[in-house]
């Protein structure tokens, strides 16, 4: 998290359904307050947010190389290498655990 030695900002009020802030009201802990509730709910979407554009730009840059390389595998294709290691992960456990 970037602070930048700046003071704290405020965030423009939120307006929301009254059944909302009680149902947010009802999850908080011990010690928690509604503005740390919902400035970690921000923090959370941010970084989904953010995974999420990550996300689409690894497969926007593959596509690209798709279409300049002509290689790619398929579907099937990584399914099986996927269902074999996770085969192979599967047996190693076992034998890990009968040890």
């Amino acid at each position: 998290m970037h602070n930048f030695g700046m003071k704290s900002a405020v965030l423009p009020s939120l307006r929301v359904d009254p059944q909302l802030r009680v149902d947010a009201e009802l999850l908080l802990r011990d010690g928690e307050t509604l503005s740390g509730f919902m400035a970690e709910a921000l923090r959370s979407h941010i970084e989904r947010r953010r995974a999420q554009d990550e996300f689409i730009e690894r497969g926007l840059a593959a596509a690209e190389e798709v279409e300049r390389t002509g290689k790619f595998i398929t579907a099937e294709a990584m399914l099986a290498k996927l269902e074999a290691k996770l085969a192979k992960h599967k047996a190693s456990a076992k034998k890990t655990r009968n040890n």
